[in-house]
């Protein structure tokens, strides 16, 4: 299955956000552009380089490849609504965000991880494709066998390390390792910092 595997804080550094947990403790000490002359770059220039820096910060915090994301956007662009939002909502509503939303992991990867070693079931049904797309009235759960593994074991702890805020658009019983979609996410609850009006910018040259 195609995915970035590329070194999440060398990534960070280059979009100048943290990815991961473990970036942040690196971009304390390091917050330049990555590479032998990455000081004497600078983050400004064209508005082009600026909507294209966007494009790949959204599209690494997600993990997702050049093709998916194009693929999103075109999506995005033939829905109703504003398109910026549109296409933050689709990799909102992606299994593998889901799981990561509702505290069941501490980043993205663990979470795409956790989702293609087939951990969970959709409405009962084993799963293993991380960019699965939930409605409401989906229910996420852990299998039994795999609720019986160590990490699952743990999960009330790392759901607490998790310290997730609650999102309306979704209800999350830890005890019982469910999520039930209940809702579409609302634009707030979104990840914050991000322009998409730069990103619909970007794909409309």
């Amino acid at each position: 299955m195609a995915r970035d595997t590329g070194p999440i804080v060398k990534q960070s550094r280059r979009e100048g956000v943290a990815l991961a947990p473990k970036a942040h403790k690196v971009m304390a000490k390091k917050s330049g552009i990555p590479g032998e002359h990455g000081d004497k770059r600078q983050r400004g220039g064209s508005l082009y380089l600026t909507q294209l820096r966007e494009k790949q910060k959204v599209r690494r915090m997600y993990g997702l490849l050049e093709k998916q994301f194009a693929k999103l956007m075109r999506e995005a662009v033939k829905a109703e609504g504003l398109t910026g939002e549109k296409l933050l909502e689709f990799l909102e509503r992606r299994a593998d965000n889901t799981i990561y939303r509702a505290g069941f992991a501490l980043t993205r990867r663990q979470a795409r991880q956790l989702v293609s070693h087939g951990h969970f079931t959709l409405n009962g049904h084993r799963i293993d494709v991380p960019s699965i797309r939930l409605n409401p009235g989906d229910v996420l759960e852990v299998r039994p066998k795999s609720a019986k593994t160590e990490y699952f074991k743990n999960l009330p702890n790392i759901i607490g390390a998790a310290n997730t805020t609650p999102l309306s658009w979704m209800k999350v019983d830890g005890k019982k390792m469910k999520i039930e979609i209940t809702g579409l996410p609302k634009r707030e609850e979104m990840e914050a910092g991000i322009n998409e009006q730069l990103i619909v910018e970007y794909y409309s040259r």
